[in-house]
């Protein structure tokens, strides 16, 4: 599909961009299907949207320009954590997921939690190409970002979890990771006695509280909280012409301008769509190696073979290395890089350096969390794997 990025001139870039934003939509619409014929889910409905708007401050009226051009496509993070369907969330609950969370002894070498990979004070990742699992076997992509990961319209590269609680228990079960089977899971919270009370306080009136599905509600619960607002460009979109530098705004005006916010867009600047990696040209096996197939290896479409989830733009700069590969450590690169393969463009070393400005822009408020006290464990606990 021609979409026609690269050979626009740079007038009237504000509806050529909506033309591009709508374009690409129709393809995702189209490409990005299971075989059985459903899309890709857009992104948050508009009951959602409504939901964030009402619990972050409201959007200053404004007559500045970029700032309109800004809320065309971007909004910013709500400073209260959404809701997830089918989870009531409550201090009792969010206390629980969050020891589940920092909890290693939910993985078979009582050696791996959650944190392990998103660790707090790293950007909710861990710095690594590969996060280390069970036995230190390494996996095969980038671990994403926890921060704003309610804010995804899927969850993982692939979206082969469709939210946040479903997503919880992947990693507990994958062999390379946790490697917990999925009784093991329900029999080690059972065994250590302090927390069939904390099940009891999440999900009260539930006589078999301590199950895996609750401990998936539980760590989804928490995780919902891990957001991000306040950053310099959530200031900008709520009035503030003045919370960016100058490069930022000539990146802000880049970043519309050549079409990437047709893809990054939304609260989460990513997230709300598939795209391929590599729309005008093939990045190289280095960046996109060819045995992971992304959406195409769990739909079994080979149309959507090398597409990925887009992934979020915040607090990018605190999450390299960069592409689902965790080839790239440099930021400024990985523009450059995404500028040839997604756009068909050759970004100057100004632009870039511009656009990565913008990026800086986008590092909010992060969630400062002390490590709990776990549940002790006694002579009945089961013994960890060797």
């Amino acid at each position: 599909m021609e979409c026609g990025i690269g050979v626009w001139t740079m007038a009237d870039t504000r509806t050529k961009t909506l033309l591009l934003a709508a374009s690409l939509s129709v393809m995702m619409t189209v490409v990005a299907c299971s075989p059985g014929g459903e899309a890709a889910r857009p992104g948050a409905s508009e009951a959602d949207r409504s939901e964030a708007q009402a619990s972050s401050p409201t959007l200053a009226e404004t007559t500045d320009e970029l700032i309109l051009r800004a809320r065309d496509f971007l909004e910013p993070v709500p400073v209260e954590a959404p809701a997830i369907e089918g989870v009531t969330s409550s201090p009792e609950l969010i206390k629980l997921g969050q020891t589940l969370f920092f909890d290693p002894r939910l993985s078979a070498t009582h050696s791996i939690s959650c944190a392990s990979c998103h660790y707090p004070g790293l950007g909710g990742a861990d710095n690594s190409p590969f996060s280390a699992g069970f036995h230190g076997e390494r996996g095969g992509r980038n671990a994403p970002t926890v921060y704003n990961a309610v804010f995804n319209f899927v969850q993982f590269w692939d979206g082969r979890a469709k939210d946040l609680v479903e997503q919880a228990g992947g990693p507990l079960v994958n062999p390379v990771e946790m490697a917990s089977p999925q009784p093991h899971v329900t029999e080690q919270l059972l065994a250590l006695p302090g927390y069939s009370p904390m099940f009891a306080k999440a999900f009260p009136g539930e006589t078999d509280a301590v199950t895996l599905e609750n401990a998936q509600k539980a760590i989804a619960g928490f995780e919902a909280t891990l957001i991000t607002p306040n950053a310099p460009f959530d200031q900008f979109l709520r009035g503030d012409a003045g919370a960016l530098t100058p490069d930022q705004k000539a990146g802000l005006t880049l970043f519309i301008d050549t079409g990437c916010i047709a893809c990054h867009s939304g609260v989460n600047l990513g997230g709300t769509m598939y795209q391929k990696f590599g729309v005008f040209s093939e990045p190289g096996p280095v960046y996109l190696p060819p045995d992971d197939k992304g959406r195409g290896a769990i739909t079994g479409n080979a149309a959507e073979d090398y597409f990925f989830k887009v992934p979020t733009l915040r607090n990018i700069v605190e999450t390299a290395p960069y592409f689902h590969s965790g080839s790239e450590p440099d930021l400024k690169r990985a523009v450059a890089v995404m500028g040839e393969v997604q756009l068909g463009q050759t970004l100057s070393p100004e632009e870039v350096d511009q656009i990565t400005a913008f990026l800086g822009s986008l590092t909010g408020d992060q969630p400062e969390l002390v490590i709990p006290l776990l549940p002790v464990s006694d002579a009945k606990s089961p013994p960890p794997d060797k």
